[in-house]
C-alpha cells in the first residue's frame, strides 16, 4: 500500500479514539481473558458445554447489543426524541457449522415502548448505519434486526 492510499485510509476512518486490549490464552476450552486496564475478566468455555465460563458468542451479543442502544441513542438526539426507560435489545449470536466451516449469524430484538412504529423503525435503521459492530458484520454474517 502506497504512502497516499495509508493517509487516505485513515482519513476515512478517522482517529482512534479508544482501542481496547485484552490478553487471552487456552481459548474456548477452559481458557481466560483479561482487559489490560483489568476492568474485563472473563473464563472461557465451549457453548452448552455447562463449564464455568462465557464463551466468545455471548461477549459478541453483549458488546453488540449495548453498542446498538448507544447507536439507538444518537439517533434520538438527532431528532430530539426522548427514549423511553424500557428501551432494551435482546440479542442472539449463533455460531454455525456448516460445509464450509463455522459462521456466525445474529438477530437483534429491539424493544422501544411508547415510541409510535415508524418513528421506532427510523431509529433502529439509521443505529444499524451508525454503530461499529453493524458496520463490521455487514455483509459478512446474516443479521436480522427486528422491531419488537
Amino acid at each position: 500500500m502506497s504512502q497516499d492510499t495509508k493517509e487516505q485510509a485513515t482519513q476515512e476512518i478517522g482517529k482512534v479514539v479508544y482501542t481496547a486490549k485484552t490478553h487471552t490464552t487456552g481459548g474456548r476450552e477452559g481458557g481466560a481473558s483479561r482487559s489490560s486496564d483489568g476492568q474485563l475478566e472473563v473464563k472461557l468455555s465451549l457453548p452448552g458445554s455447562g463449564r464455568a465460563g462465557t464463551n466468545p458468542e455471548q461477549l459478541l451479543a453483549a458488546g453488540w447489543s449495548a453498542c446498538f442502544e448507544s447507536a439507538i441513542g444518537v439517533a434520538a438526539r438527532k431528532r430530539k426524541i426522548a427514549l423511553p426507560s424500557g428501551l432494551a435489545i435482546d440479542a442472539e449470536v449463533d455460531l454455525h457449522l456448516g460445509e464450509a466451516g463455522y459462521s456466525l449469524g445474529a438477530r437483534l430484538n429491539v424493544s422501544l415502548p411508547g415510541i409510535a412504529r415508524d418513528t421506532a423503525q427510523a431509529l433502529v435503521d439509521e443505529a444499524h448505519e451508525i454503530c461499529p459492530y453493524s458496520k463490521a458484520t455487514r455483509g459478512n454474517i446474516d443479521v436480522a434486526i427486528t422491531l419488537v
